[in-house]
């Protein structure tokens, strides 16, 4: 009898965290199925090097295919079909990240695309109020399959696999993966690897059977908003966080603070940067930076700064808040930077790479600082106490055709406000305001902690380190089932 075989695509670094440093592969290879992994063909080598077993092949994925496939056919229509799926989930949900979506594609259109928007802003209404549409949507883009042989023909044909999963329901590279499953009447499946994901980037890429995902606010926001079979969307937590849970990745108190040269008789602030993609960060790096050298704060502190993956992509602004930061820490006693690691390839600076240093950051630091980024859900696996930094600059990145929108204004998004209303951590929306809560902390470390716990058993369900394992309970579930 031959063996179970399922494919599991991992375009991006978080999945391959979610699926190899977790327990959701080695389960399912203690179990006897074999696991090919398709991720960036030129880290082929290196993953397998690194998490290379018995039972586990990794290919290719075949992206600069694919993306040629997008470029080549129909690529406006492609385009504007996913932008669709990406802003048409129900308004039965919080659609407040998926309209400030909409207003970055507005604010930066040119040529024909001006006229356009204004089309697409009504099929968006439609969308909104309409199941059939939003079903039609999805018929429409699985038109978009390669012809057979397809890109992926050669490995559907060469392993034969029972079921595919992929690390989106299709919002990336992975639809052609998935489509071309549909075609062959393969089941699917698909994973929920990041906190904002269901209320951020809504409708499906594909048509795809079934789903996992973190918790029952996730489920929620998959069936209310997308239109999901609730008895096809599993609940098992988040496999990627079993590691903080176990504690298996830190690093010793001395090793982490000798690794970056930090003081040990000084209160550690560790800000990290996000939302680079439509705000600087840098005033509120120097906004703490102007408290720490003050006598406003009431022990003394350094600070540790965390540059966002967004920093090392290829546009100017990023680059230049990039080294506006580096050049601060040069230059100010007891500011120091710390940068994401890259895997490499199309999986960039969001690889898993620096685990054990992004643990011990949030492990170790007296108060965390960041705005609202997913690092607020892992910081309170810590126990950390958190400040979300909220400060606005006039006119934001100050280039023309530049979607600015000011952090004052993202409160209302799902997730944040989700996190503000639990008390797991507190908002600066000011400089007086932002030295009060470094302050309450410092003398109060414990002040929010139970809220914390609460938060993290609403939004990842599961803190027993038990997410991998149930996970691949659910995938073995499927195999059973076909």
């Amino acid at each position: 009898m031959n063996p179970e075989r399922v494919f599991i695509s991992a375009d991006h670094g978080l999945a391959i965290v979610y699926f190899l440093q977790s327990g959701v592969v080695p389960a399912l290879l203690y179990e006897g199925v074999e696991v090919i992994l398709l991720t960036d063909d030129a880290l082929v080598g290196k993953i397998n090097q690194r998490f290379g077993q018995p039972g586990l092949t990794v290919e290719g994925l075949r992206i600069k295919k694919a993306t040629q496939y997008l470029e080549h056919v129909s690529p406006t229509t492609q385009w504007w079909l996913n932008f669709l799926r990406r802003v048409g989930a129900s308004n039965k949900i919080n659609v407040q990240a998926l309209d400030s979506h909409i207003r970055q594609v507005e604010m930066e259109a040119t040529g024909r695309r001006i006229a356009i928007i204004s089309i697409m802003k009504l099929a968006i209404s439609a969308l909104r109020r309409s199941r059939f549409f939003r079903r039609k949507l999805v018929d429409l883009q699985m038109h978009y399959t390669p012809p057979q042989p397809g890109i992926y023909g050669d490995l559907f044909d060469q392993y034969q696999p029972s079921l595919v999963i992929a690390s989106t329901p299709a919002w990336r590279i992975d639809r052609f993966l998935l489509r071309e499953a549909h075609r062959r009447m393969i089941p699917t499946a698909s994973v929920i690897v990041g906190w904002d994901n269901p209320s951020s980037y809504s409708l499906s890429g594909s048509k795809i059977d079934w789903i996992t995902c973190w918790s029952e606010i996730q489920k929620e926001e998959l069936v209310k908003g997308s239109d999901w079979d609730p008895n096809r969307v599993n609940v098992a937590g988040i496999p990627s966080y079993d590691g903080y849970f176990q504690r298996q990745w830190l690093m010793s108190k001395e090793e982490y603070f000798k690794l970056h040269h930090l003081d040990p008789n000084r209160k550690l602030l560790s800000y990290a940067c996000s939302f680079t993609t439509f705000s600087p960060s840098y005033q509120n790096i120097e906004a703490i930076v102007r408290l720490m050298n003050s006598s406003a704060l009431i022990e003394p502190c350094q600070l540790l700064i965390r540059l966002h993956p967004n920093h090392f992509l290829d546009d100017p602004l990023f680059a230049a808040e990039r080294e506006r930061i580096k050049k601060l820490a040069q230059e100010v006693p007891h500011v120091h930077v710390v940068e994401p690691v890259p895997l490499g390839g199309e999986l960039g600076y969001y690889s898993g790479e620096d685990m054990p240093e992004k643990s011990s950051m949030m492990a170790y630091s007296d108060i965390f600082l960041t705005v609202y980024s997913t690092m607020v859900v892992e910081c309170s696996i810590h126990e950390t106490p958190i400040i979300s930094v909220c400060l606005d600059v006039p006119g934001g990145w100050n280039k023309p055709n530049r979607f600015y929108l000011p952090l004052s204004k993202i409160g209302g998004w799902p997730t944040h406000k989700r996190f503000i209303d639990s008390g797991a951590g507190r908002v600066a929306m000011n400089e007086l305001e932002l030295c009060d809560l470094i302050n309450l902390y410092l003398r109060s470390p414990q002040e929010d902690v139970e809220k914390q716990r609460q938060f993290i058993r609403d939004e990842c369900t599961y803190t027993d380190a038990s997410a991998g394992r149930r996970t691949a309970g659910f995938i073995l579930s499927l195999l059973k089932m076909k």
